[in-house]
């Protein structure tokens, strides 16, 4: 069996998450700037600053949900979700799954265990399904 140029392969990335995602993070730090601003002469400088840091902490949470994806390498496929980022080597992957009801694929890996791909959603619509089966296609089983 010829398997596919895996390194040559295009990186995998949600479409609706990314957008929502960047969308509420502009509104929300604007907002608790705004906020900031706004506020009466009876909140101090901490209360206008917290303000600010929360809506900082999230739109930093939301940037980090706008970047997620896949990448398919040579050595195998680098997953990264909303922690730190994984290489699962492609001898390990032996199967996709991505069932309905599933919001992500998950990779069942030879150890017994899996791992989500959040980089394929299943709110991107029908395109998700046909992004799964190029995943599958890259391991080749």
């Amino acid at each position: 069996m010829t398997l596919p140029d895996r390194a040559g392969a295009a990186t995998f990335r949600p479409v609706r998450g990314r957008v929502v995602s960047t969308v509420l993070g502009v509104a929300i730090l604007v907002g608790s700037v705004g906020l900031a601003i706004a506020l009466p002469e009876r909140f101090g400088v901490m209360d206008r600053v917290t303000s600010v840091l929360i809506g900082a902490g999230v739109a930093a949470f939301m940037t980090r949900y706008a970047t997620i994806h896949a990448r398919p390498t040579a050595e195998g496929l680098w997953v990264r979700n909303l922690g730190p980022g994984e290489l699962v080597p492609w001898e390990e992957i032996t199967a996709v799954r991505f069932s309905e009801g599933m919001p992500w694929p998950r990779l069942d890996l030879a150890d017994g265990m899996d791992i989500a791909v959040m980089a394929i959603q299943r709110s991107d619509g029908p395109g998700s399904v046909d992004e799964a089966q190029r995943l599958a296609d890259l391991i080749g089983r």
